[in-house]
């Protein structure tokens, strides 16, 4: 019998390398949601956002590196911002949640609608990180507004079809970035939306 140096215990994930692996995945289905919604907006037969009903405030012109805010108002006062750098979601309730793009680490304010468009990542409010008493909030907005993103593209899936999606997704895939299939992303979304508390930090 060969000589053993002894049983190999495998190594479990810790909670901190799981929560990791999970703020990863998220990150990467926010960032080809945000690029799939500028797709939408230069959708040749017309914007799909404002289609669904978004309002569109053009950027100043002299601003070369400001973008057009679009806005939406929600059922219950509640509003979200889509923008190319993140997600703006507010509730009369509990103020509202900025959601970073490269992060999706929700970030906390006491406004529930904003007093500026966000032409440019420097026109949010000020933004911390929710304390125990804005946590409950924190993770109710975000449970919404993930919420909202499924209810999104299954209307895209429902009114525009799973082909315009993929053919949306055919200059995202460079080769390099991670792909998640037109037909999987619903359900990616409604898996994030399961475990919104654990995102709040």
């Amino acid at each position: 019998m060969a000589s053993s140096d002894g049983p190999t215990t495998p190594v479990a994930l810790t909670d901190a390398t799981r929560h990791g692996e999970e703020v990863s995945g998220a990150v990467t289905l926010l960032s080809q949601q945000i690029w799939c919604w500028g797709r939408d907006i230069e959708r040749s037969e017309g914007n799909w956002l404002m289609e669904c009903g978004f309002e569109c405030t053009p950027a100043p012109e002299d601003d070369e590196y400001a973008a057009n805010h679009y806005e939406l108002s929600l059922p219950k006062g509640q509003n979200i911002v889509l923008r190319g750098f993140g997600v703006f979601f507010g509730d009369p309730r509990h103020g509202g949640i900025f959601l970073p793009r490269y992060e999706f680490t929700p970030m906390y304010t006491p406004l529930s609608t904003l007093n500026r468009p966000l032409f440019s990542a420097d026109d949010l409010p000020e933004l911390t990180r929710p304390n125990a008493d804005q946590r409950s909030g924190c993770i109710s907005m975000l449970s919404d507004a993930l919420a909202w993103i499924v209810e999104y593209e299954r209307t895209v899936v429902n009114r525009l079809s799973l082909e315009y999606r993929e053919r949306t997704l055919l200059t995202w895939d460079n080769g390099e970035r991670t792909v998640i299939p037109a037909d999987a992303i619903v359900s990616s979304w409604e898996a994030l939306a399961d475990k919104a508390e654990r995102f709040v930090a």
